[in-house]
């Protein structure tokens, strides 16, 4: 596990008290999701550049997360964000978590995407 994804573990128990699991029978893919609910706020995924459509070879980890789609439409614009990875791709955003989006910016991103996955009557 990479230094930046055990950032994102450690913040996500910090701050709402969960622990990443990992859902897929075989995969390696862990989901950080709501206690009460279980909706999934982000994924953390490993999977090829090509995949993707960027430069490179080999493989690169991302973290899918819901987001707004005005601000996901702007990030886009930006090295290191991505249309969501075999998700929606106008409410979820691939960030690339190979230190081109520093995690100062990655948390505001998963505080938004907690929130957005909320249930309806525990949003603020």
């Amino acid at each position: 596990m990479t230094d930046m994804i055990q950032r994102i573990f450690d913040y996500a128990l910090d701050t709402y008290g969960v622990e990443p699991d990992c859902p897929f029978p075989n995969d390696d893919y862990p989901v950080l999701r709501h206690r009460d609910s279980k909706k999934w706020f982000a994924i953390i995924m490993n999977v090829d550049r090509s995949a993707l459509h960027i430069g490179g070879e080999g493989r690169v980890d991302i973290m899918n997360v819901k987001c707004d789609p005005i601000l996901g439409g702007s990030l886009r614009l930006n090295d290191g964000y991505l249309p969501a990875y075999h998700m929606n791709h106008e409410q979820w955003l691939t960030i690339l978590l190979d230190g081109t989006v520093p995690f100062e910016d990655i948390t505001p991103l998963l505080d938004m995407s907690f929130e957005l996955t909320m249930r309806k009557s525990r949003k603020r």
